[in-house]
């Protein structure tokens, strides 16, 4: 059985022996990119690529993508969702397409990891008259072709939502085969990328008795490969980036793109044989621990499955995200919510599950660095602030606890919103009311509580996805020209902070408008008025001096030589590429960087910082504009 370590290494030595470069995974955390909290996929990161930029290295990439995705959190526990997950891709920008991509996937999957063929099915996409972009004929000749060559006779058949899969193996959906960051063509806003798609699913019930199981609620509905029945688990896609929506329509990129990724979590499933991702060795461990602390069996229960899965995933997340070199830390907005809700409800399922240890989840965390570690080394690196991190959330949650607690001892009656509110003001979850409710004696109808609650979450959790929709609308990803203005402006901003604050100040992060930069960097003090003023004045006295902006290509072991800046380098492959802001003793700003830039800064007009404050723990944030 190979271990997840040997099937990453067999996926990224395949696509070097196919002329790829291995760049190493982003962080976790968008670089100039205001449209979304995390990186939620391999794409995310090199979008200005699949648009057009050069990449340092090449034409030809393979990674391992570390991803966030926080839609799912309240459905973690079933055998498919993941906050964090790995996303294994390969990349074409403007080189090979179709004709190589599908017989070298179907090489990967059948030769290197030796699966059943026949286990193997596909989709592709139906065409769409309405915006002029016909059906996918070549890539289902080219899966028939691989078929074949198994002695595998591959029908492509429609309309297998209503009919079923009736022998065939490769099969036509419109929508579910397009794929962008948002979505339908119908989604896509000018300017916005995307192509069709063709996945690959793997069979895991052949004899299909959990579509037919007398419980299943699929039983009189047809079998196909996108039926949620949990027959078919999606394995890879690949997206064959050829579009963008223009004011006229959707029209061919100057050059094709193959954009693939697969779900790692499901590969080392289905390789180790097992029901589900956490019964892998990317979770092993983890469960045993919490085994151990609960002094209860993954086994006994499905409720104890489930919070066991849920604990272990959670930690898993968190520790991805605070151990990431931009250093989320738990709070209240952002980023740092998402962190701190993933802990809360991992100590929350550890409470229902008896454990009373203290700082029990840092002895999780341990064991997810000691398993990851060595292939994501900033968790070795940054193992101490993880720790520490952690083990401050948890008491501090242990104390909102014992202050919800004489919340509930006040209540004489209760209602859903009440109940709600609990969870929502102190963390306590709906099972952990109804219990200390029983202790009380209060009389509820339990049903209609449950209800109530739902309704309350309901109308949150439509709230925070408007409140997110519109705070992360935009963003650098549409290199709109006075977004590129604002993007160089940073540079200027962390040349001048360092001036004026000392060397000790790097970036933290990001979030750059076309109406305003959002800027975070590492500094322990509130700025002065007066220290304002300076990095201000520093900024506008470059900007007035009409300096050029140039770039030059190099390794990253030159560039740190020559004391590029780049608190991101962790993303980057053996080439990159480094900003220069004037030249000899005219040069302001040295920096590693993947974005769009100005040619002369004479353009960006007046700089102002508008406000600044405490993002984090040791890291301030300054919103600038240009005027």
């Amino acid at each position: 059985m190979l271990t997840s370590k040997e099937i990453r290494q067999k996926y990224l030595e395949f696509f070097k022996f196919k002329n790829h470069t291995i760049i190493p995974s982003a962080s976790v955390i968008p670089e100039n990119d205001s449209t979304t909290l995390f990186n939620a996929s391999g794409m995310q990161p090199l979008v200005p690529y699949l648009m057009g930029e050069k990449h340092p290295s090449g034409t030809r990439l393979a990674d391992l993508q570390k991803s966030i995705r926080t839609e799912d959190i309240e459905e973690i526990g079933d055998t498919t969702h993941f906050t964090f997950f790995e996303m294994i891709g390969n990349w074409s920008l403007g080189d090979y397409f179709k004709k190589e991509q599908i017989p070298w996937i179907f090489e990967f999957w059948t030769k290197i990891l030796g699966l059943d063929p026949k286990r193997i099915y596909v989709s592709v996409y139906e065409g769409n008259k309405e915006i002029n972009v016909p059906r996918d004929i070549e890539a289902v000749e080219l899966w028939k072709e691989e078929f074949r060559k198994v002695g595998i006779t591959a029908l492509d058949l429609e309309n297998s939502e209503e009919e079923g899969l009736r022998d065939g193996r490769i099969f036509y959906y419109g929508d579910d085969n397009w794929w962008s960051r948002v979505g339908a063509p119908s989604n896509m806003p000018v300017g916005e990328i995307g192509g069709p798609d063709s996945e690959m699913f793997y069979d895991l019930d052949p004899e299909l008795k959990l579509h037919l199981h007398e419980n299943s609620e699929y039983k009189d509905e047809p079998c196909h490969v996108n039926c949620d029945c949990g027959r078919f688990v999606e394995i890879g896609n690949n997206v064959f980036m050829e579009y963008i929506r223009s004011e006229n329509g959707f029209e061919k990129l100057p050059k094709q793109n193959v954009d693939f990724g697969g779900g790692f979590e499901r590969v080392v499933m289905i390789m180790q044989g097992k029901p589900s991702p956490y019964e892998t060795d990317l979770f092993a461990n983890s469960i045993k621990k919490i085994e151990e602390l609960s002094n209860k069996k993954y086994s006994d229960s499905g409720e104890i499955t489930k919070s066991m899965r849920i604990i272990a995933e959670h930690l898993r997340s968190a520790s991805f995200i605070i151990g990431d070199d931009k250093g989320v830390v738990p709070s209240n907005t952002d980023q740092g919510y998402i962190v701190r809700r993933l802990i809360r409800r991992a100590i929350r399922y550890g409470k229902q599950l008896g454990i009373e240890q203290d700082a029990w989840i840092t002895d999780i965390a341990k064991i997810v660095i000691a398993d990851y570690g060595d292939v994501y080394e900033e968790l070795d690196r940054n193992k101490d602030f993880i720790l520490k991190n952690l083990a401050k959330e948890e008491n501090q949650f242990n104390q909102t606890i014992r202050e919800g607690l004489k919340k509930v001892e006040k209540l004489e009656k209760v209602d859903g919103k009440e109940v709600f509110d609990l969870y929502q003001t102190y963390g306590f979850p709906l099972e952990m009311t109804i219990e200390e409710l029983d202790k009380k004696g209060i009389k509820y109808d339990v049903e209609e509580l449950k209800k109530e609650f739902k309704t309350e979450l309901a109308k949150h959790q439509e709230l925070s996805r408007t409140a997110s929709a519109g705070k992360f609308k935009g963003g650098l990803a549409d290199s709109s020209e006075q977004t590129t203005k604002l993007h160089t402006a940073a540079h200027l901003l962390l040349a001048g902070l360092r001036k004026v604050l000392g060397d000790h100040v790097v970036q933290k992060g990001s979030n750059i408008t076309g109406e305003r930069l959002r800027f975070d960097f590492a500094h322990n003090e509130k700025l002065t008025d007066e220290e304002k003023s300076q990095v201000e004045d520093l900024v506008n006295e470059q900007i007035n001096k009409k300096l050029d902006v140039s770039f030059e290509e190099m390794s990253l072991e030159e560039a740190k030589q020559k004391g590029a800046m780049g608190v991101f380098e962790s993303r980057y492959g053996e080439q990159v590429k480094v900003y220069s802001v004037g030249e000899g003793e005219d040069n302001f700003s040295y920096e590693i960087c993947g974005g769009p830039h100005v040619e002369n800064i004479g353009d960006l007009g007046k700089f102002r910082i508008k406000k600044e404050k405490s993002s984090s723990a040791g890291v301030r944030r300054i919103k600038a504009v240009l005027e």
